[in-house]
This record gives structure tokens, C-alpha cells and sequence, in this order.
């Protein structure tokens, strides 16, 4: 039985961060992001893939990415291409990876690295140094990597700590020879998913981009302190700021709906719920919720029948 247990001391940093992000969550569910639009999600997801690839240098960005997912051709060197589609297929797959199981973190780097690497989804066979570190030798890749889902599966640490613990231990092992960096932070957001599927919606890897110097910063100090703890406090302020981010879009991307449906209101004061959804590209039910808000917010009221009637415009406030 194995007993390996990775070295962090829970800090009163990580403890209040820890708690922003429960009350983030609590907001975030409470909005409704869970059931978010397709256009955010996609939107999310494009800012996660080119933020994780940015860190590794590729820039083809978010505009060419957006492309190649539309089924576009896209000009870039061959590897830059081969990238962009094995983290576009590696992603699309984030529901479907037990979190806490390796052989599903050998298949993940497969689909992420196949046109790549020629030994994808297989631990690397040479010593490598990663900065001043040198990786444990290709010999005991395999046990440390059985140990550390060993812990993964049985410890009894919130999931979210284990998250950033794993991720840290993970680019210490380095196991592969190219695309660590991005199974480390596909496979954080595999073990957060596993915790609340709105994990999978949040892009905390182009925050993570954002901050990059500070990423790496976070895992040297943690390497020379013998323990994960200021990786954990550097990727728990990640997440945090990647759960206000997107709050803050969701709530503008409502409140241009709300601004929307005012406006179209207000040229045509007979308009229907079918013209709206048709105007706007929205689903009933998305119309009929920014009706319901106005209404009870008393911006809008509705004359007379739905047939017949028309739309009263109680408040001018905010209509451009």
C-alpha cells in the first residue's frame, strides 16, 4: 500500500483564498453558468487553448484558433498547426478523463502530442534538467507517477488544493519529453472538473499566461523550498481571478442582451418574442428570461395580450 504524501503546508493564504474561491463558485452557480450560452463557452475555451499554447510559444492566437475550429485554413509552420488541433482534441475530451486514473493522463498526452512527439503518451526515456532542475531519472518516472495518482485517488484533501499540489508534483517528475506544461494544467482542470463542471468553463490558463513569469517563479521557489506550497498559493490566485473574470463577462454579455431587447422594444413597441429571438440569435427561453428580469426590475411592462398587445417602456435608464 502507498503511503507517498507530496510535501505543502496549508498557509493562511491558501486558506482565504480558498474560501474567495468558494464564494466566487456560489456566484457563479447562482448566475447560471453552468447552463452559460454556447457563444461564452466557446469564447472560454478558445482563451484557455491559446493561452495554454502561448506560454509554450506558440502564437498563433485566439483569431487563428477561432478559425481552425470553424474549419478554416490557417497559415503557420506545421508544428504550430499540430499544436493548435492536439490541444483543440485533447480538450474536447476534458468530460471524458477520470481524473484520478494514469492511463487516462497517457492517452491525454497521446491525443495532445501524436503529431509530435513519436513517443506521445509514453514517459520519456532521458535524463532532462528543466532550468536549475534536474527531473528524476527516466528509471522511477513510473513509480513516482503511480505513487502521485495513488495519492491523488485516496487523499483526503479538498480537491481543489489537490489540483494545484498535483500540478506542481507533475512538472517536478517532467515524465514526458515534450508537453508537460500543458498536461499539467489540461490535467488541473480535468481534477477541478471532476469537483464542479463550471471548473471546465473557466480559461485560468490564459490568466495563467498573463502571469507567466510568475508561474514559473511559483515553481522554482516551491522546488527550492522542498514543497508545493507557493505554486498552490500562486495557482489558487489563478483560478480566483479567472472566476471574477469571467463573472464580470457573463454579467456584460447579460446586460448588453437586457440592452438589446430595450432597444428593439423601443423601435417597435408590437414586437414579438419570435422577432426577438430571430433579431438576436437567442433562444426562447433566453428571451423570455431578460423579459422576466425587466419586468421585475419594472424597466418593462407588457400591455394587453401577447397576440395583441405591446410593450410599455417604464424606464428609459439605459437604453443607448
Amino acid at each position: 500500500m502507498n503511503h507517498y504524501i507530496p510535501p505543502y503546508t496549508i498557509t493562511s493564504k491558501i486558506l482565504k483564498l480558498s474560501t474567495q474561491i468558494s464564494e466566487e463558485l456560489t456566484k457563479l452557480q447562482f448566475a447560471g453558468l453552468s447552463k452559460v450560452n454556447p457563444m461564452l463557452r466557446k469564447k472560454n475555451r478558445i482563451k484557455t487553448l491559446a493561452g495554454t499554447l502561448e506560454i509554450e510559444g506558440n502564437f498563433l492566437g485566439e483569431e487563428k484558433i477561432t478559425a481552425i475550429l470553424d474549419g478554416k485554413t490557417v497559415l503557420g509552420t506545421v508544428r504550430e498547426l499540430a499544436e493548435v488541433q492536439g490541444a483543440i482534441k485533447a480538450y474536447e475530451k476534458l468530460d471524458e478523463y477520470r481524473f484520478d486514473e494514469l492511463d487516462d493522463l497517457l492517452h491525454a498526452h497521446k491525443i495532445l502530442m501524436s503529431e509530435i512527439l513519436t513517443s506521445a503518451g509514453s514517459f520519456r526515456s532521458i535524463n532532462v534538467q528543466v532550468g536549475g532542475h534536474i527531473a528524476p531519472q527516466p528509471s522511477i518516472i513510473n513509480d513516482l507517477m503511480i505513487n502521485l495518482f495513488s495519492w491523488l485517488k485516496n487523499s483526503d484533501e479538498h480537491i481543489l488544493l489537490k489540483s494545484c499540489i498535483f500540478h506542481y508534483e507533475f512538472e517536478f517528475i517532467h515524465p514526458f519529453n515534450d508537453g508537460n506544461g500543458r498536461i499539467g494544467r489540461l490535467w488541473q482542470s480535468v481534477i477541478l472538473n471532476s469537483f464542479n463542471p463550471i471548473f471546465s468553463l473557466l480559461p485560468t490558463e490564459s490568466i495563467v499566461r498573463d502571469y507567466q513569469e510568475q508561474y514559473y517563479s511559483a515553481i522554482e521557489n516551491s522546488t527550492q523550498m522542498g514543497e508545493s506550497t507557493p505554486f498552490i498559493e500562486f495557482m489558487l490566485e489563478m483560478i480566483l481571478k479567472s472566476m471574477q473574470n469571467t463573472l464580470k463577462s457573463d454579467q456584460e454579455s447579460n446586460y448588453k442582451s437586457d440592452q438589446k431587447v430595450l432597444a428593439l422594444m423601443k423601435e417597435d413597441s408590437k414586437i414579438t418574442i419570435y422577432e426577438l429571438m430571430e433579431k438576436l440569435s437567442m433562444s426562447e427561453s433566453g428571451i423570455k428570461k431578460v423579459i422576466k428580469k425587466l419586468k421585475d426590475e419594472d424597466i418593462i411592462s407588457r400591455v394587453g395580450s401577447l397576440k395583441s398587445g405591446h410593450w410599455e417602456i417604464l424606464s428609459e435608464m439605459g437604453i443607448k
